[in-house]
């Protein structure tokens, strides 16, 4: 049997789920991909979508080339981690502008024993210094300013910075198709997570920026959900 404080701190979890708030903030972690990943109300909580993201990034780094990644905007770290796990000779760089979300990732990174994972602080790709990768992966904000779901399920409890990107939801990735190219080596891939209807968008983005071999990939439910181009060799 629970004794009192035990009892008190159920009753206290059941309130604030009842209240709305996310079953991952409650218990402090959340699975994706094979990891069990801690989070906090400081990062967006892995989604099963986002790994159709990790698989199409892996598809395009060779594991026996000691490739160099970059996850922009990484949060728990999902991402990152996720391909540092399948990819153990890549060098992945994890980038996030909010210190609180960098040191949930690092603490992932620690608990997991990753060590080919780095962190660095700032804004999408002004993070990345002079730096130029084989790969850049990004599950930017892309919901519209205002859209109703924001005031809906666990959304209401999600960090706003992490959710929502302007009128149309794609300045971020504006922002970050206009950068990431000059991060890339001749030959390497951007691939970003973005909305179901934002696939034609985010292609035109692509082809704007120079890049090559674009296409959309859908997820689970058939619906677009990762678009992805390469730099000319």
């Amino acid at each position: 049997m629970p004794d009192a404080v035990q009892a008190a701190r159920f009753a206290e979890l059941v309130g604030r789920r009842a209240a709305g708030e996310p079953l991952a903030y409650l218990i402090g972690s959340q699975g994706f991909w094979t990891l069990d990943l801690a989070v906090t109300p400081d990062v967006l909580i892995p989604r099963a979508d986002t790994e159709r993201l990790v698989e199409l990034a892996l598809q395009r780094i060779d594991p026996g080339v000691p490739a160099r990644i970059a996850d922009l905007g990484t949060g728990s770290g999902a991402i990152a981690l996720a391909l540092a796990s399948e990819r153990p000779l890549a060098r992945v760089t994890a980038t996030d502008a909010s210190t609180a979300a960098l040191a949930v990732a690092q603490g992932n990174a620690r608990r997991l024993g990753l060590a080919n994972v780095a962190f660095a602080q700032g804004d999408w790709t002004t993070a990345l210094g002079t730096e130029r990768f084989d790969l850049i992966a990004s599950n930017p904000p892309y919901i519209r300013d205002g859209d109703p779901h924001l005031a809906r399920g666990d959304l209401r409890h999600e960090p706003p910075a992490a959710l929502a990107s302007g009128r149309d939801g794609l300045d971020a990735i504006r922002t970050i198709v206009a950068h990431a190219p000059a991060h890339l080596q001749h030959g390497g891939w951007l691939l970003l997570e973005h909305g179901y209807d934002q696939g034609a968008a985010v292609r035109a983005l692509l082809e704007a920026a120079g890049l090559i071999e674009i296409e959309t990939a859908c997820d689970i439910e058939a619906r677009d959900r990762v678009s992805l181009g390469r730099v000319p060799d």
